[in-house]
């Protein structure tokens, strides 16, 4: 099987994605609560040109960035913390990694479960307000990055499970789900891009999936645990299945694996995937470390790239 194209990985600017400020307990980050709303940016220049630097060497050639609020949009003033970079400064960082062979993409995520960064507009999904502030997010976004190739709307883990903690959950019902996800992929094309998302929708709404999700919206299913492998009844868990179950369908995968669960999930995630999907829809792989960019989590930041390299030269020899 030939190697796939892109090699990519993720990396916060913004943070504000996992508890809202009204949380009851303090994130499974430590005991510093880094998981917590905040009102600075966390992400730290300096871990950031190290962390760049070292993807680099690792044959990283995508970046996809989590913007969030570690970006001042200038439509939307309103959503800076202290610290997010203005215009000028991320299109510097973004030509930086071009300069590198790394393709910037941008990733704003709008599942209510991961949109705290939106501050008070992630209360009002399904309005025309809540459209009316994508659209200008998303435009603008597009214009900082050149017309990036791809735009990450995230749209995971929408569940009352994953806001059990938080002061309130939000979670949309079909209708409106699909909706502000056809809206959202709507502006992402009229500025030239195209839609990416997490694919765990499937993992719970299989049925309404196949039936509503345009094949051309890029998938990134994922899973960051050992087994690749049939249980005693011949079946792979739900996560593992679905990679076959995209392929399947016909939809462009860029599998995304993690050391977060498993040190060597990454490597198992391309052997599993090199020698199960279709050459045609597998365009590449990504790994997320799921860790701030911050000096206390370089380590980890780093380990994590160098883990996809490996897994790299052990599915495709290179």
């Amino acid at each position: 099987m030939k190697t796939p194209d892109i090699w990519a990985y993720l990396i916060h600017l913004g943070s504000n994605m996992w508890a809202d400020k009204d949380a009851a307990i303090r994130g499974y980050w430590g005991e510093e609560g880094l998981a917590l709303h905040r009102d600075y940016l966390l992400c730290e220049d300096e871990t950031w040109d190290k962390v760049v630097a070292f993807l680099a060497t690792q044959g990283i050639n995508m970046l996809l960035i989590d913007v969030g609020e570690g970006y001042a949009y200038e439509s939307h003033p309103e959503l800076a913390v202290k610290g997010s970079w203005d215009r000028a400064k991320l299109q510097r960082k973004l030509q930086e990694l071009r300069d590198l062979g790394i393709e910037p993409i941008p990733k704003l995520n709008f599942s209510a479960c991961h949109d705290i960064w939106l501050k008070d507009y992630s209360l009002l999904v399904g309005t025309e307000t809540y459209r009316r502030v994508a659209a200008d997010l998303i435009a603008e976004v597009c214009d900082v990055f050149g017309k990036p190739r791809f735009f990450h709307l995230g749209m995971d883990e929408e569940n009352p499970n994953n806001q059990a903690s938080w002061g309130i959950a939000i979670i949309r019902n079909e209708t409106v789900w699909w909706s502000d996800f056809y809206y959202l992929v709507e502006q992402v094309e009229k500025n030239g891009s195209r839609a990416w998302v997490w694919s765990d929708y499937y993992w719970h709404y299989p049925e309404i999936f196949k039936k509503r999700m345009p094949k051309e919206v890029l998938q990134s299913n994922w899973y960051y645990e050992p087994s690749f492998s049939r249980d005693d009844k011949g079946n792979y868990t739900i996560p593992v299945q679905t990679y076959l179950d995209l392929d399947a369908m016909g939809y462009d995968q860029i599998p995304t694996a993690s050391t977060w669960d498993f040190v060597r999930n990454p490597q198992r995630t391309c052997l599993f995937c090199r020698d199960n999907l279709s050459e045609e829809h597998l365009l590449g792989y990504m790994t997320a470390p799921w860790q701030f960019t911050c000096s206390v989590m370089e380590y980890l930041l780093k380990a994590d790239a160098a883990a996809l390299a490996d897994a790299r030269r052990q599915a495709y020899g290179e």
